[in-house]
C-alpha cells in the first residue's frame, strides 16, 4: 500500500471586500491507503474545508492534490462528480437518510447514483473501479440484517448511523469520510460506530478519515493530523492504535 492522496502547497481562500481570508493555508500531508486517519482541530481551524477538498465536495484557491496520479484541483465540475460516485464515500454526523425509504433502499440510492456518474467521459478504464456491494450485504457487514425493511423512524440513532454507513460503504469507495459521526450519539451508541469504522479500515483495507474536535478519538488512529488556523501544525503516526472498544469521552 502506498499514498492515496496528497496535498501540496494546498490553500483555499475566500475574498470579502478587498480582503482574503484563509479557510486553508500551505497545506502539506499524504494519506495512505488502508490508514485510519483522525483529524483533529477546534471549530473554525479548516477541518470541514480540509474534508471537503477530499472529497471533491470544494476545490483549492492553489496547489495540487493529487489521487492516484491525477490532479483533482484541475477536474472539471463533471470530472469531480465522477471522482465523488465513483471512489468517495461520506458519513455525516446527522445521518441524512430519505425517511420514505427503507434501510435497504437508502443503501440501494448508491446503484443509481453510480449508474449516472458511468456516463461521465473522465473514467474510460472502468477497469479501476470496484464493484458496487449488494445493499444486502453492506446492511449486513454493519450489523443490520434484520433491519432492512425499517424505515428511518423505527431505527435508533445509532442504526440510521450504521444504515448511512452502509450506504457509503456500498460504493466500494477508496477512502470514507466521517465528519464527526458520533457528534449525534451517545457515548456506548458512538462507541459502537467508531468500533465498526476501525474495523472497516483494519479488515476491509478502507482508508477511513474522520474529523473530530474530540481529542480522545486520536488514541484510536493510525495517523492523527492536528490543525489550526487553516494550518497543518502536526501529523503523528501512532504505531499501536487502541481498540476503540476502550476509549471513553
Amino acid at each position: 500500500m502506498g499514498t492515496l492522496i496528497e496535498f501540496k502547497n494546498v490553500e483555499r481562500s475566500y475574498k470579502r471586500g478587498d480582503r482574503t481570508f484563509y479557510a486553508l493555508k500551505d497545506v502539506n500531508l499524504k494519506i495512505e491507503e488502508g490508514k485510519m486517519v483522525v483529524i483533529l482541530g477546534p471549530s473554525g481551524a479548516g477541518k470541514s474545508t480540509l474534508l471537503n477538498l477530499l472529497g471533491g465536495m470544494d476545490s483549492p484557491t492553489g496547489g495540487e492534490i493529487i489521487f492516484r496520479d491525477k490532479d483533482i484541483a484541475k477536474f472539471s465540475d463533471d470530472e469531480l462528480t465522477a471522482y465523488r460516485a465513483f471512489f468517495v464515500g461520506v458519513v455525516f454526523q446527522f445521518y441524512n437518510l430519505v425517511p420514505t425509504l427503507t434501510a435497504y433502499e437508502n443503501v440501494a440510492l448508491m446503484k443509481d447514483i453510480r449508474k449516472r456518474a458511468l456516463h461521465s467521459r473522465y473514467y474510460k478504464n472502468r477497469s479501476e473501479l470496484g464493484e458496487l456491494m449488494d445493499p444486502a450485504e453492506a446492511l449486513r457487514a454493519v450489523g443490520l440484517g434484520e433491519h432492512m425493511d425499517q424505515f428511518p423512524s423505527q431505527m435508533s440513532g445509532g442504526e440510521q448511523q450504521r444504515t448511512s454507513i452502509a450506504r457509503a460503504l456500498a460504493k466500494n469507495p477508496s477512502i470514507l469520510l466521517c465528519d464527526e459521526p458520533t457528534g449525534a450519539l451517545d457515548t456506548d451508541t458512538g462507541r459502537d460506530v467508531l468500533r465498526l469504522l476501525q474495523d472497516v479500515s483494519k479488515t476491509a483495507g478502507r482508508t477511513v478519515v474522520m474529523v473530530t474536535h474530540n481529542s480522545s478519538f486520536a488514541d484510536i488512529a493510525d495517523c492523527v493530523i492536528r490543525v489550526k488556523n487553516g494550518t497543518v501544525v502536526s501529523v503523528t503516526e501512532n504505531e499501536n492504535p487502541a481498540d476503540a472498544s476502550t476509549i471513553s469521552w
